[in-house]
């Protein structure tokens, strides 16, 4: 077997410490965690731990970027909104030890770039820097800016009080096209946080009750069952909103429920801001203001 480059080395050690990560979480973990696990588990030397000179990003991360790249193509990786995910044929790739696994996965782009008719890059093994190169390196400075994008969007509503974060919640309906009447004041609430209704008198269906809560701490399976309890009438569906999450148990029983309670993290609350942004008002749309950023997206 030929001397692995010292980039690809690198990434062998880094793409496996990532596998085992989302593997010990339950195959799914959020990208900027996944990437902290990796940087605490995985020895680092100066070299990995550099800047590259016209990015300014952290060459190891930049690294694991870009292989994941080849990950997601062989099928062992899925990345979605800021969630990394660990596929069934990744974690039975990881029988094939770091290297192997790297290589496999590799294997597999390059396939996928030649039967899309692209040309190979010779010279994959170095990254020079991942502000230049290969549409692969391309599509991994962007996934990087990505996270980096989601990050910050995550870090401003976790700065909000549960009040605010409240409101926010509200405007998203409302963006949805549903009417609030009712947004629970500071104090004992009931268990509901908002209703929502269809029509501005409530006559249509669904009727929709929200919960909230907004910690780091996942929902529970009691939280869950108590706003299953309020659901009374038919047409009454129940939201579960938690920026902490939901622990399996919590999600076992919402979807085991005989009444439809959905359940939504924080991924999924910002995936549904930037799809309806456009339709908030201007007031609502300055609780967690946005601005769209293009790129140009090769075909990988």
């Amino acid at each position: 077997m030929k001397k692995l480059s010292r980039s690809r080395a690198l990434a062998a050690k880094v793409i496996f410490a990532a596998f085992q990560i989302l593997k010990e979480n339950g195959g799914e973990l959020n990208g900027r965690e996944v990437i902290e696990k990796v940087g605490q588990r995985v020895e680092l030397d100066d070299w990995a731990k550099s800047k590259y000179e016209k990015s300014g990003y952290i060459r190891w991360q930049s690294i694991l970027h870009f292989f994941s790249i080849d990950c997601i193509k062989a099928g062992y990786l899925v990345k979605k909104k800021g969630t990394w995910y660990l596929t069934p044929e990744g974690e039975s790739a990881m029988s094939l030890g770091e290297i192997e696994l790297l290589e496999s996965a590799t294997r597999a782009y390059r396939k996928w770039k030649k039967e899309k008719e692209k040309e190979i890059e010779d010279n994959d093994d170095e990254i020079t820097d991942t502000s230049r190169g290969s549409d692969k390196e391309q599509e991994a400075t962007i996934d990087e800016i990505e996270q980096i994008a989601l990050d910050g969007i995550k870090s401003h509503i976790k700065s909000k009080n549960p009040y605010e974060f409240q409101d926010l919640v509200a405007a998203l309906l409302r963006g949805m096209g549903y009417y609030t009447p009712f947004v629970a004041p500071r104090g004992k609430d009931g268990g509901v946080d908002i209703i929502a209704y269809r029509d501005p008198l409530g006559t249509v269906s669904p009727r929709i009750k929200v919960q909230i809560k907004h910690r780091e701490q996942s929902a529970n399976v009691q939280e869950i069952r108590q706003l299953m309890g309020l659901l009374q009438k038919d047409g009454d569906v129940g939201i579960f909103i938690s920026s902490g999450g939901f622990t399996p148990d919590a999600k076992t029983t919402a979807r085991s429920s005989h009444v439809h309670v959905e359940l939504i993290d924080l991924s999924r609350f910002i995936e549904l801001w930037q799809e309806f942004y456009n339709k908030l008002s201007d007031e609502d749309k300055s609780m967690l203001p946005l601005t769209p950023i293009f790129f140009y997206a090769p075909s990988l």
